[in-house]
């Protein structure tokens, strides 16, 4: 049996949840298993690093403190966007995730905490930033 290296092919379920309230964010074990290469971006580092070692039919669940997942709360990255900058065609909503276009044309995820006439008060952070994380891994195969 093959146990996972740091460049192993690997087939995986995996699931992500608010280590307080348990509520899941990301699982893969309703769907399809994913495939993917270590080393490439696609995990975390702090959950590839838990892989290694692991073989086929391993399963185990573990906790990432906020500095190992999503990293700090950064307060920083709360922006009072003027209405007259959001396009007419958004309907933008509290507690709705929107697409917001940067002015180079990047678009970042953004979750609108209040909305008044004048501006949208949007949250840049990652929803997960600042929390733990329990992570849920099994392992189906590796080459």
């Amino acid at each position: 049996m093959s146990t996972i290296q740091p460049d192993s092919l690997v087939t995986l379920n995996v699931r992500i949840a608010h280590a307080e309230s348990g509520t899941v964010m990301f699982s893969s074990f309703e769907a399809t298993p994913m495939t993917l290469k270590l080393g490439t971006g696609e995990l975390m580092p702090s959950i590839e690093s838990r892989l290694l070692g692991l073989g086929a039919g391993h399963r185990e669940t573990f906790r990432l403190e906020s500095g190992e997942a999503f990293g700090p709360y950064r307060q920083e990255l709360v922006e009072k966007v003027a209405r007259e900058h959001v396009p007419a065609s958004m309907e933008l909503a509290e507690d709705t995730v929107f697409a917001f276009t940067a002015p180079d044309g990047s678009q970042y995820p953004g979750l609108v905490r209040k909305l008044t006439d004048e501006y949208a008060l949007v949250d840049f952070n990652h929803p997960l930033a600042g929390h733990a994380v329990s992570v849920e891994v099994e392992v189906i195969g590796a080459i």
